[in-house]
């Protein structure tokens, strides 16, 4: 357990920081806690519950549209390193990145027509679109948002961030559309 949540001080998920980052804003009294694990750090003359997620005491401006660039690995982050047809998980090297829409058939590489599915799942569908090849897609592919992907980004994700971003709750990967 490395990384905090930082949430805006409007509740809206602003960034993932480290742990020592998290310190750092608590003792400047720049945050709050509001979700701490049942550890506690303790320094020589102080003892503060170890932070999972911090609300920011003053409202910080964030740009609204930042554009997250399509490549294979932004477009693996989004789908959370799972095959979209048949939702096996998988490393990046058993993947492949899958036109929901062929190429052959006029489908372009955007964040619309674009998903991750394995090889099997791929090779099964071909040049068809998942109509006519009879398989459903988990959800449908759309274009990251720059919050989403800061959280995408991150190597652990903690339960209680359910409660701020409500789409791990869900079990659902964790793109915030």
């Amino acid at each position: 357990m490395t990384s905090v949540l930082v949430l805006n001080a409007t509740y809206e998920p602003l960034s993932i920081v480290s742990l020592r980052r998290a310190i750092v804003l608590l003792l400047k009294e720049k945050a709050e806690v509001l979700e701490a694990a049942e550890e506690r750090i303790h320094a020589a003359n102080l003892s503060l519950p170890y932070p999972l997620v911090i609300r920011l005491v003053y409202y910080v401006r964030v740009p609204r549209r930042m554009v997250v660039p399509l490549s294979r690995r932004t477009l693996l982050a989004r789908d959370n390193y799972t095959c979209q047809y048949c939702g096996v998980s998988a490393s990046s090297a058993e993947l492949t990145m899958d036109h929901v829409l062929p190429k052959v058939r006029g489908g372009e590489t955007t964040w619309d027509n674009v998903v991750c599915a394995c090889r099997a799942c791929n090779s099964r569908k071909g040049s068809k679109t998942p109509e006519e090849a009879h398989m459903t897609l988990a959800r449908e592919p759309a274009r990251p948002q720059y919050l989403a992907f800061v959280v995408l980004s991150s190597a652990s994700v903690h339960e209680v961030w359910g409660k701020y971003i409500p789409q791990i709750g869900q079990g659902h990967p964790t793109v915030l559309i």
